[in-house]
């Protein structure tokens, strides 16, 4: 028995070494455009707009979501590296998990657990969100593993200019299990990680029709018209303010 549980081991940590050398690190990939930076210290230009959120709007998002919408779920699956390119973005795919002989290899995120609520932080010029889970895993040799806990992550911005939208980037930089077998949960914990940073990435967080402007002047028959030439970012005291820089033309009926 000693042998076999060694063995066991062995095993369940060249599994991890295995994920390592063929699958890669878990983190998420880089976004279209420009990553957004703060402002100049010498003030912003003529026509800029300022957008502030604060902490409690994201909060009422994220209520909302989790009382009036689907879970976001994501199935755990193991994946090669993508090799960075010029394709364009795929959406971020939020599925209602399926369980399949009552034990699906998923992980859905949830409004709270593990003394960790599922939020937004802003300060110190960061974005951070923890984000309490939940899942089940079919690992080789243990059966059906059902666990849960929280993940600690940090977005970024980027905005394109081309395409007229803001992206945000959600990096999972550390996964925490609750009461999870060594081993076991090393794997689970790389999957994890790896699945929510492919699986959510990238997020379109404002879009060409909510950014570009188009005002009709009726008394000089005309339209005002106005496109975003840069984005820049001021994270601080609990509220995240988006300096929006725009390029005003004039068009006649």
């Amino acid at each position: 028995m000693k042998y076999f549980l060694v063995l066991l081991l062995g095993l369940i940590a060249g599994g991890v070494l295995v994920f390592f050398i063929f699958v890669g690190a878990p983190r998420a990939g880089s976004l279209p455009g420009t990553p957004v930076r703060p402002p100049d210290q010498g003030g912003d230009p003529p026509g800029t707009a300022v957008i502030t959120l604060d902490e409690k709007f994201f909060d009422s998002v994220l209520a909302t979501i989790f009382r009036d919408m689907n879970a976001p779920s994501f199935p755990l699956q193991l994946s090669p590296v993508r090799m960075e390119s010029d394709a364009p973005p795929r959406a971020p795919e939020f599925r209602t998990a399926v369980f399949q002989g009552d034990c699906a290899s998923a992980v859905t995120l949830v409004p709270e657990g593990s003394n960790v609520k599922t939020s937004v932080k802003l300060g110190d010029g960061k974005i951070v969100a923890p984000l309490a889970f939940s899942g089940s895993y079919n690992a080789p040799f243990f059966g059906c593993m059902r666990f849960k806990g929280w993940a600690q992550a940090s977005i970024t911005l980027s905005f394109d200019q081309a395409k007229q939208t803001v992206y945000g980037r959600i990096n999972v930089e550390g996964v925490t299990l609750d009461n999870t077998a060594s081993g076991v949960g090393d794997v689970v914990t790389l999957l994890v990680q790896r699945t929510i940073n492919e699986r959510v990435n990238p997020l379109e967080l404002l879009q060409s029709h909510q950014l570009m402007l188009a005002l009709p002047v009726k008394a000089s028959n005309s339209t005002l018209k106005a496109q975003v030439k840069d984005v820049r970012e001021e994270v601080q005291n609990g509220k995240l303010s988006l300096h929006i820089t725009y390029d005003f033309t004039g068009q006649k009926q």
